[in-house]
Parts: structure tokens; sequence; C-alpha cells
């Protein structure tokens, strides 16, 4: 029995056709009849027909392809490889060096990328992914990690000069955005843990202070950690040294916010030859309407711009979103205040004995902390609560809806008016990092650290691992994913071990899906045709067993 295959081709096109068929002795002659008609069966079909009657005899001994070859499912590659390219990409493996301690930094910068945590939960990463043979470093625990901080944090400016210096090859930076931070500590112990304004809104808990100085595109070149009852404005004269004496800088415009830069950083840069972008405080923005030098109509312009004596300009706008959401917000507040108002009349009519002047005092107490008391008038009738309101007063309150002024020293051949407000409002890219690096992807906290060195280290691998992701961003930004999720599609993508019956076993990649291809295609990450495997592994000192606590 056999499968008898024919083509035949009229007008042009090709016909197949696939017999099942056998041969018979009929008075002395060979004869073939056919048995079925398989044409319609799939060509990997047909295949099976063949090699079932070639094994007609044996088929217990056909089994699958794994009697004669084993496939074993090996380590996460497809994230390890595409994030450590990148890495290279953007100068980092450079900047850290190929010695093993370079080698050992750039691991917990991949490793926060890939998936957050500690030096043990990087270590316990490294054991399911070929961490080790793509960086080609030998076997490490949380221990020397630890203790890599520790060079890291010596090498720290030596690291952000490289990187900046291989930035600045091509495009010059002569203005840069800074803005500050704090992170909440969960523990006591770290040396620069302090009590101080605390923007997380952790009462009780000790903090430290980052700041993060960034390019005019919102690229990070620096980071730096503080003690934790740091001021804003004190962190700032750092940052000006940083600029001009280790990046070589000297044309420089700084960008900060109203509470960064102030009068005595102003005097600072000004006294160096530097420049400054700021805005300024609604009081300020009231004192230079009340003295003339501003005026409301200004307002009504797209972007306007007063150049005042002492050669100081005013950019002024109003942005109309956010006056509509002042407004909104008044307006909610106000809702707010006239249910209390008719909370407490209720209740004064339900109880004759309460007293009147309690209710007005809490009344009142509830106006000032909405912090519209300026504009409502509480007033008593008899045993009625009058809510009132004052339209010149809440006139008042509402003509700075949604307008800011910013204040530079630029003059207008340097920089125009659209120029200094799109600047300013490029710190939305400083402040994008800061959401990646605390609470989003990165989650710079929980900072597993008590040394202040290894602290400023545990930043700066924030810091790198953000511009890889950064940059990753970029790539996938035409896709409807996003890095988090790209990242783990990528580890899904293994080594598999190919083990043969008679020779030595071999590593190889497969086909990754189409998903998988388009992220390493957008992201111009080619993958080897094969990988061979050193046989290093990583193992932790402190073992999870040890850690349990016994049912």
């Amino acid at each position: 029995m056999y499968i008898d295959t024919s083509h035949i081709t009229r007008g042009g096109k090709t016909y197949t056709r696939h017999l099942l068929r056998e041969s018979y002795r009929a008075n002395g002659k060979v004869l073939h009849r056919t048995i079925a008609n398989v044409s319609q069966c799939s060509a990997a079909e047909i295949e099976a027909l063949r090699l079932a009657l070639r094994h007609k005899e044996e088929l217990e001994h056909l089994g699958t392809i794994q009697d004669a070859v084993t496939l074993k499912q090996g380590l996460s590659f497809g994230a390890v490889w595409t994030v450590y390219h990148v890495a290279r990409r953007l100068g980092i493996e450079q900047a850290l060096g190929t010695s093993r301690e370079g080698k050992l930094a750039l691991w917990p910068v991949i490793a926060r990328v890939i998936d957050q945590g500690s030096r043990l939960s990087a270590v316990r990463l490294a054991m399911s992914h070929a961490a080790c043979d793509v960086l080609g470093v030998g076997p490490f625990d949380e221990d020397a990690l630890y203790e890599n901080l520790d060079w890291l944090a010596h090498r720290q400016a030596a690291v952000e000069d490289k990187l900046f210096a291989q930035r600045t090859k091509t495009k010059s930076v002569s203005l840069f955005l800074y803005e500050v931070t704090s992170s909440y500590l969960e523990g006591i112990q770290n040396e620069l843990a302090a009590f101080g304004y605390n923007r997380d809104g952790k009462k009780g808990k000790r903090q430290i202070v980052i700041g993060l100085l960034c390019d005019e595109d919102g690229h990070p070149v620096s980071i730096e950690v503080f003690p934790g009852n740091t001021q804003d404005p004190q962190t700032f004269a750092t940052q000006i040294n940083k600029v001009k004496a280790r990046f070589g800088v000297h044309e420089i415009t700084f960008v900060g916010d109203r509470g960064m830069i102030k009068g005595q950083q102003i005097e600072d840069l000004a006294q160096q030859g530097l420049h400054d972008i700021t805005a300024m405080t609604k009081p300020q923005i009231e004192k230079l309407l009340k003295q003339g030098t501003l005026q409301m109509d200004l307002f009504d312009q797209e972007v306007a711009e007063v150049l005042a004596d002492e050669g100081i300009r005013y950019v002024l706008r109003r942005n109309p979103v956010r006056a509509q959401e002042v407004r909104d917000t008044r307006h909610a507040k106000l809702a707010t205040l006239q249910a209390q108002v008719a909370k407490k009349n209720q209740y004064l009519t339900d109880h004759p004995r309460a007293k009147v002047q309690g209710a007005l005092q809490k009344l009142v107490a509830s106006a000032q902390k909405l912090r519209i008391a300026d504009w409502v008038e509480l007033t008593v009738e008899e045993r009625s609560i009058t809510l009132a309101i004052n339209e010149a007063a809440q006139t008042e309150a509402t003509k700075l809806d949604g307008c800011y002024v910013l204040k530079t020293d630029l003059t207008p051949q340097q920089a125009t008016k659209e120029i200094v407000h799109d600047r300013y409002k490029d710190l939305a890219s400083v402040e994008q990092a800061f959401r990646t690096c605390k609470t989003a992807h990165l989650e710079v906290r929980p900072i597993f650290l008590r040394r202040e060195a290894r602290t400023r280290a545990h930043a700066l691998v924030v810091m790198l691992a953000y511009q890889i992701i950064r940059y990753l961003a970029s790539c996938w930004s035409a896709f409807d994913v996003t890095v988090a999720e790209g990242l783990h599609a990528l580890t899904t993508l293994c080594l598999v071990e190919v083990s043969p019956q008679h020779a030595p076993s071999y590593h190889c990649i497969p086909t990754p899906r189409d998903a998988i291809a388009r992220l390493l295609h957008s992201a111009d990450i080619t993958l080897p045709k094969a990988f061979s495997l050193s046989g290093v592994r990583v193992s932790t000192r402190k073992k999870l067993q040890s850690e349990r606590i016994p049912q």
C-alpha cells in the first residue's frame, strides 16, 4: 500500500491528486488498484500517511521526535537581551565599564527595568534569566550587589559625565530642567533619613529628598540625593556647580518651578552669568498688577510678554482648561458649604435647645477650610443661618483663574516668548520621570538600604533604568502596549535546550511569535541564530525557607 501522487497541468494551472493505492498479482502480472482518493488531505496529512505506511511494521517505535531529540525550555532570554542591547546603545554599558564591577553594576539596572525590587530579588531574577551569559559575568549573590553599590557611588560623577559627553557629541545642551521630589522610608536607619515636607502625604515617615536634572528634551543627566529635611532651594546651588564644572557648559539656562528658583537662587545665577526661567506666585502677580507692571487684558492674548526696566521679562498666559477646572472646583466647594448650611438649619429646627452660634462657628470654620470664606457671608436670622455670596469679592477671587506668569532674564533675541513658555512647560517631562521612578514602572520604594553612599547609588540605578524605559517607550509608542507589558511579553521568549540522543546538547532560540517580533523590530533588536551558555549560575545566600514562618 502506498500514496500515489501525480501533477496535471491544464490551461496554465497545475492540479495535484493523491491516491491511496495497493499492488497485487493476478495471472502472474503486477496490477494496481485505488483504495481511496485522499486529495482533500493537507500536505502534512499526506506526509503522515506516507510515514505510517513506510513504518507499518514498527509503528510502536515511531513515537515522536522526542524519542530521538529531547526539547526542554531553558532560561528566559528575550527581555534580558533586549534591555542589555538598549543599555549598550545608550552608552550605559560603556559608562559603567566592562570590568566585573561594571557588569555587576549593569545587572541591577537591567533587573529594575524588568522587575523591581531589592538586590536579593535581582539575584533571584538572574536565576531564571540568562543574565550571566548575556552580560558575560561570573557568579554573584546579593552581598556582591550590595557591595557593588559602594563602587557605583564612588563612580557616579564619572558615569554621569561620560553619558552627558556622549549625548552632546551631536547636539549641544544649554538649557536644563530641574525638579525635586521626596521619597518616604519605612525604616529609620537610613543615614539620609529625616523628617521634612512630605510630598507623599505620609505623616510620621522619615524621607529622603531627590533632585533630578534633565536636558531640554527631558532626558535625565544627573540625580542627587539629599537629607530628608533639605528645602528645595537649598539643593539648587550644587546643580549650578555641577553643570559648569563637571559638564563644562557655560551658556546655561535653568528652568525650575516657583518653589525652586527664588530670589537668592536668581542672584546666584546672575552672579555667574547664567539665566533662569521660573514662574511667579499668585501674591507676586497681584503685586505686579497693583504696581501697573502687568494689566489684566494681557491675559486675553495667546501668549503675551512685558519687558520691565531692570531687564526682566514677564511672559503671561491664561490656560482656559485650567480656568474651567478652577471654576468647577469653586462651584463644588460652594455646593458643599450650602449642603452643610441646610443640614445645620434642619438640625436647629429639630433641636430647639441647640445653640445657633455654635453651628455658625462650625460653618465659618468649614468655609475657611474650603478657602471660600473671602467671598461668602454667613449670617443668623432668628434660628436660621443664611449663606450669601459677595459678588464683588467673588469676582476679585476669580480674576486670575487659569492665569500664570513666567519670569526670565533671557532677552527676546536669546529666546522668544513662545520659546520661554514652551521650555517652562517642558518641566512636565521631569514630573513624568518622577512618576515613573516613584510610583509607576520603576518604583524606587521601598529602599532596602541604610548607608548614604548606597542610597545615592540606588538612585543612580533608578535614573539609568529610566533612560532605558524612556527609550523603549519611544520605540513602542505606535503599539497599544505599555513598556511593562512589552517587557513581560519578552520574558516569555526563552531559550530551548536541544538534547539529541547520541550528540551533545545545545541551545537555540525559537522564532518569536508575531507580537514579540514586532516589539523586537521596533526597538531594532536582532536575535542571534544560536546562543551558547557558559554554565555560570547564581544563587542567593538568603534562602526563602529560612524566612518562612512555620505553619
